[in-house]
């Protein structure tokens, strides 16, 4: 059978199951682990020596002016906010319509999801000029008399929202490891000849896994308990995957700025952020599949659902770019159809068509199940969604702000070196953390594809 048949039955003893997952976590590093690593942390180094910088110089670093006061800052934000979608989508709907071949990807999407929070959130933070006064956003009894936040701005919505999205996402996400946690514990007891981790590292290491595992011992009651406790936090993460990235829309929806002020945003966007996502969690399993050598786990039906999925998602998004022009055709305001003609031949014009490219014409290769079982096509695409996705944030924010009512106040935005050196640092960050987690964590739910594999053979289907 080969691997593109052989999806759900791996048909491996459990034994053999944990020694392919978790070798990673057993043995030293790589070269090419060190060498990805000493790159991410290179980009964190850049990121955050900038974002000191800015504190001493100001934002004026950065290319913000009188008509886009919002520049990289904001499309970086939204556009991680969206690529950390998909980890919830896989864990918590998919999970809720019992579809199996999530098992192999949801802890590595759902590890995603988490660090693209953390990196976004760093965004309007920073955005803030001063971010030590943070805490302003947040309502609490104060000496500062009626002075409270403004419960109707959207901005203000996006703190609850993305802070509840970010907590519920971690609990799930840890509580997903906890079975994993205690296989680790229990292997942890014996490795100590299989390996050359000094004492003092592998004693620190069998105590932290042994606290985080929470005293799991695998008993059945404890397993209907912890069904039942999945169950439950994915009835609340499903409404989230649809409410923090309408939220996030809200940011434009609710101003009047034309190109901005349209109801089509929340369903827009979240389509927009599954796309992006499901294509960062391909970019990252086919790397994984083939440098850890998970080929049997993540097998070419995995990536061909998650390409059925972008093609999906990616029609979606086409749909909406429509239904943007023509609604601004038909709303016989000129200077809403102004915007969208500026985007199609102002000086912009470049950023809109490259987005329409990436974002439009490549899903459609996924029509064909011969490049949409091929690995090579499906990295490559995965890459270009989600440059478009990125081009897509820019061409919302940029070609909407930089030219407004008043012509007098028009103004072009070039970004600096250093609203570039933040965008190539923000992924230094994401994949910092990343790379640690490869290399702490099981990349698999080794539980869940276990039972999954039990299942298999209590019906006849095991080897």
């Amino acid at each position: 059978m080969s691997a593109l048949e052989n999806v759900y039955n791996i048909g491996k003893p459990d034994r053999e199951i944990d020694n392919d997952i978790l070798k990673p976590l057993e043995s030293f590093p790589t070269k090419l682990w060190y060498i990805a690593f000493g790159l991410a942390t290179a980009g964190v180094v850049m990121f955050w020596s900038i974002a000191g910088y800015s504190f001493v110089k100001g934002l004026g670093i950065f290319a913000i002016n009188t008509p886009v006061g919002w520049g990289f800052y904001i499309i970086n934000f939204v556009f991680w906010i969206g690529i950390g979608h998909a980890g919830t989508l896989i864990s918590a709907i998919l999970y809720l319509f019992r579809q199996r071949w999530r098992t192999t990807i949801n802890r590595a999407a759902e590890a995603m999801t988490i660090f693209a929070v953390m990196t976004a959130l760093t965004f309007p933070v920073l955005h803030l000029g001063r971010p030590w006064l943070i805490f302003f956003f947040f309502p609490y009894p104060n000496e500062r008399g009626p002075l409270w936040v403004n419960f109707r701005s959207p901005l203000l919505w996006d703190v609850f929202a993305i802070s509840t999205y970010f907590t519920v996402s971690l609990i799930f996400w840890y509580m997903g490891l906890v079975p994993d946690l205690a296989t680790m514990r229990d292997r942890l007891v014996n490795i100590e000849a299989k390996t050359k981790l000094g004492n003092t590292l592998l004693k620190l290491r069998k105590n932290v896994v042994n606290i985080l595992s929470i005293g799991w011992v695998g008993s059945a009651k404890t397993w209907i308990h912890y069904e039942k406790m999945v169950l439950i936090l994915a009835a609340i993460s499903t409404p989230l995957v649809f409410s923090v990235h309408s939220i996030v829309s809200f940011d434009f929806a609710t101003s009047v700025i034309p190109g901005w002020h349209a109801t089509i945003f929340p369903p827009y966007f979240v389509a927009g952020a599954i796309y992006s996502g499901f294509a960062m969690v391909m970019t990252i399993m086919i790397i994984s599949r083939e440098v850890f050598g998970l080929k049997q786990y993540v097998t070419l039906k995995h990536l061909e659902n998650m390409a059925l999925v972008i093609l999906l998602t990616g029609m979606m998004v086409s749909f909406a770019y429509t239904t943007e022009f023509v609604m601004a055709y038909y709303s016989a305001n000129d200077m809403e159809q102004y915007v969208f003609l500026n985007r199609l031949k102002g000086p912009y014009a470049w950023s809109f068509w490259t987005m329409f490219t990436c974002n439009v014409v490549s899903p459609h290769f996924m029509w064909f199940k011969k490049l949409r079982t091929n690995i090579y096509v499906l990295f490559a695409i995965s890459i270009v969604v989600n440059i478009g996705m990125w081009f897509e944030r820019f061409v919302i924010i940029v070609t909407s702000l930089h030219r407004d009512y008043l012509p007098s106040s028009w103004d072009l935005y070039v970004p600096t070196f250093f609203d570039y050196a933040m965008l190539v640092g923000s992924f230094g960050w994401f994949f910092f953390w990343y790379l640690i987690f490869v290399r702490a964590l099981p990349q698999i739910a080794v539980a869940e594809l276990k039972a999954d594999e039990a299942g298999d053979k209590a019906k006849g289907f095991g080897h």
